[in-house]
C-alpha cells in the first residue's frame, strides 16, 4: 500500500506489552505477520500509580515505541486523538477506560478499547453512551475471541448448532482490577464468542486456587469458564454441538492472537462497523460482574 494512504494510528496507554505488540505488527514491514494499511505514529503514556503492572512498565514500553518505531510521545490523550485517524486505547487499567475514552470521544475517531472494556457495568454503559453521543465507532475484545484454533471450531457447523461450551484458561486475580475482570475476561470472551449474548444468570465459586463460573443462557444452553488463580495454564475450549463435541487447543495456533485481533480492529477503522457489537461487550462485563457477586454471596445472580 502507498504510505500516503496509510492510517495514522495513536495509542493511549503505554503501560502494557500490547502497545509494542501492535507496533511490531503495524510498523515493522518485515514482521512475519505484518498488517499493512496503518502505522502507529503517536502515543500517550498514561499509567496508574496504584497498579504495579501498569506504573512499573509504562516508561519502558514508551521508550521502545519511541526508539524502535519512531512513535511520538505526546503529553495528553487529546493530542493523540487530534493528530491521528484512529486510536488504540490500550491502558492496562480497566478502571481508567471510561475517563480516557471521555477525553478522546469528542474527536469522533474510531477507537479500539483493549480488554476489559471496564471493571463494572456502570462504566461500560457510560462508554457505550459516550460513543453513541459523539458518533464514535468503537469496539472492544480480548484477542482470545479471535484465536484461529477457536474460530476453526466455531465455524465448523457439520455437527449442528452449538448447545454449550466449556472454556478454560488462567484466572489470575489482580486486586486493583475487580476479581475476575483481569484474566477471567479472556475465557469469558471465548465463551461469548461461542454462545453469543443472552445469558440469564451466573453462579461462581472457588476452591483453593480453582475458579469456576457457570452461566445459564435464556434459551437453556449452559456455558462454563474455569481456571486457576495461581498458574498460567494454556487456553482451551470444548464446543458442544447437537451431534458431537470438539476440543480447541486455543493456545496452539501459529498465528499470534494479536494479529488475528488486529485484522478485526482494522475492519472497524476502515468501515466503522465493529466485529463485536457494543451491546454484546457490555453484557460480557455484566457477566463477570455477576460472577464476582455470586462468588462473594454463594448464590446465583441474574444478569
Amino acid at each position: 500500500m502507498d504510505e500516503s494512504n496509510e492510517l495514522n494510528i495513536g495509542i493511549i496507554g503505554t503501560d502494557t506489552s500490547h502497545s509494542v505488540a501492535f507496533a511490531e505488527l503495524l510498523n515493522d514491514r518485515n514482521h512475519a505477520w505484518h498488517l499493512p494499511g496503518g502505522r502507529i505514529v503517536a502515543a500517550y503514556k498514561g499509567g496508574s500509580p496504584d497498579f504495579e503492572l501498569s506504573i512499573s512498565r509504562v516508561e519502558g514500553f514508551a521508550a521502545r515505541l519511541q526508539n524502535e518505531f519512531g512513535v511520538r510521545i505526546l503529553a495528553e490523550p487529546e493530542q493523540v486523538a487530534e493528530s491521528c485517524d484512529a486510536i488504540l486505547l490500550l491502558a492496562a487499567d480497566g478502571r481508567a477506560h471510561r475517563s480516557l475514552f471521555g477525553r478522546i470521544a469528542p474527536f469522533g475517531k474510531p477507537v479500539f478499547i483493549d480488554k476489559p472494556l471496564a471493571t463494572n457495568t456502570e462504566d461500560a454503559k457510560a462508554i457505550a453512551a459516550l460513543a453513541e453521543r459523539y458518533g464514535v465507532p468503537v469496539m472492544t475484545a480480548s484477542a482470545l475471541r479471535f484465536a484461529e484454533a477457536l474460530r476453526e471450531k466455531l465455524d465448523d457447523e457439520r455437527d449442528g448448532e452449538i448447545t454449550g461450551a466449556d472454556c478454560c484458561g488462567p484466572i489470575i486475580i489482580e486486586p486493583t482490577q475487580g476479581g475476575y475482570f483481569w484474566y477471567g475476561i479472556h475465557a469469558a470472551e471465548m465463551l461469548f464468542a461461542a454462545l453469543g449474548p443472552g445469558c440469564g444468570c451466573v453462579t461462581a465459586f472457588s476452591a483453593g486456587d480453582q475458579e469456576m463460573i457457570v452461566g445459564v443462557w435464556k434459551d437453556g444452553r449452559i456455558g462454563t469458564v474455569r481456571g486457576s488463580s495461581a498458574s498460567y495454564h494454556p487456553f482451551s475450549a470444548v464446543i458442544h454441538r447437537e451431534r458431537n463435541s470438539a476440543f480447541a487447543e486455543v493456545s496452539a495456533g501459529a498465528k499470534p492472537f494479536y494479529a488475528s485481533l488486529l485484522e478485526r480492529v482494522f475492519g472497524l477503522f476502515q468501515t466503522g462497523v465493529p466485529a463485536v457489537p457494543m451491546t454484546h461487550s457490555v453484557e460480557v462485563i455484566r457477566f463477570l460482574e455477576a460472577a464476582n457477586e455470586s462468588r462473594a454471596s454463594g448464590s446465583a445472580v441474574a444478569l
